[in-house]
């Protein structure tokens, strides 16, 4: 009777406290990589442990996937968009980090798709790149990050997300597929597209990003099969163009078309500083990953050499099917690594350059 119950229920429990303080040292004490174990020092975390979001999020919420798996990279999340004001203290230095020096006193600059038709075709006679692909991500404004979302709130998404995407034309017109009773045939289609999402990794699963699975969750894609959306995936949506071969004008062009026309219907979380809000702060300000599945035999016949030269370009280096796998058949996949700090063409471009450039170095190996 200690406390009135608005206090107590802002309180963080016992049971969380005790987890939090359990998984910490064994952090610690670990070899982990991650850069939740480079900068969660004992002062941040007995500072942050005990706070909590208007949603109800913990430190927990934050931390838990990197907690329990010490591989991670990043190894934290934000369960909704004030986390990132008020675990501030841990974000900033792991967002300044991921995204090259985009300090805490930083503004990520406005929106600016810049002028699309200067981007072209960075392999005409198709010898490298097998296939060219530019996505961004996206939250709805008024709902919270995947571990507070509710099954109707995952519904209502769903439904308002659909009921939009049925209004797009031209080359962009296509169908909505929700993954609940989806039939065996459209799966099986979906797979060897490769546009169909599996339920999260290990390292979503920790951080509470796939309950309810698969209610809310759906894909859209266009009759060409160059545009998809991917709804309530890692992030409420994922906006990706994609096609094969090197030109990435075309890519380009046809998201940005995409995300203006989408986002006159849908208000879309953003904030100030840290410019357009997702579950990962990897993926902040622009959110813009452009990406080539390519073949550099001769460079990537060592890959730290690889890793190196792309390093130099702002690139990063990913195996065939994304992260955290092999190169099949010697096959890439290399993007750009910065996505805040810069405006949305700028982003692209850097990838444009020093993919332009890594060619350049294979073709003269």
């Amino acid at each position: 009777h200690l406390f009135s119950s608005s206090e107590s229920s802002n309180m963080v429990d016992a049971a969380v406290l005790e987890k939090l303080e359990s998984g910490y040292a064994k952090l610690a004490a670990s070899d982990s990589k991650s850069l939740l174990k480079k900068y969660l020092t004992k002062e941040i975390f007995d500072n942050l442990k005990t706070k909590k979001t208007s949603f109800g999020s913990t430190l927990l919420d934050v931390i838990q996937s990197g907690l329990e798996n010490h591989d991670s990279g990043v190894g934290i999340y934000a369960p909704d968009a004030e986390a990132y004001t008020l675990f501030s203290d841990l974000f900033d230095p792991i967002i300044e980090d991921y995204h090259g020096g985009f300090k805490k006193t930083d503004k990520h600059p406005p929106k600016e798709w810049g002028d699309v038709d200067t981007l072209g075709n960075l392999d005409p006679n198709g010898e490298f790149i097998i296939s060219t692909r530019v996505r961004c991500g996206r939250s709805l404004e008024g709902y919270p990050f995947n571990p507070c979302l509710t099954e109707a709130q995952y519904k209502e998404m769903e439904d308002k997300v659909s009921k939009t995407l049925s209004g797009l034309e031209g080359e962009l017109k296509g169908k909505f597929h929700p993954l609940t009773g989806m039939d065996k045939t459209t799966q099986q289609q979906l797979i060897d597209d490769h546009f169909l999402f599996k339920e999260g990794d290990r390292f979503l699963q920790a951080a509470n990003a796939c309950r309810y699975w698969p209610s809310g969750r759906g894909i859209y894609h266009n009759d060409n099969k160059t545009f998809l959306v991917w709804c309530n995936e890692e992030d409420h949506l994922r906006i990706i163009s994609m096609q094969p071969g090197g030109d990435l004008g075309q890519v380009y062009r046809r998201l940005v078309t995409a995300v203006n026309d989408i986002e006159k219907r849908i208000p879309f979380s953003h904030h100030d500083r840290l410019g357009f809000l997702t579950f990962c702060p990897s993926n902040l300000g622009t959110t813009v990953r452009a990406s080539v599945h390519i073949k550099v035999p001769k460079l990537a016949a060592n890959r730290s050499k690889l890793e190196e030269v792309a390093g130099k370009f702002n690139l990063q280096v990913r195996g065939t099917r994304g992260e955290h796998t092999e190169a099949e058949g010697g096959v890439y996949d290399i993007s750009n690594k910065r996505r805040m700090g810069l405006t949305e063409y700028d982003a692209v471009k850097e990838m444009n350059d020093g993919i332009a450039e890594l060619i350049k170095i294979e073709s003269s190996l």
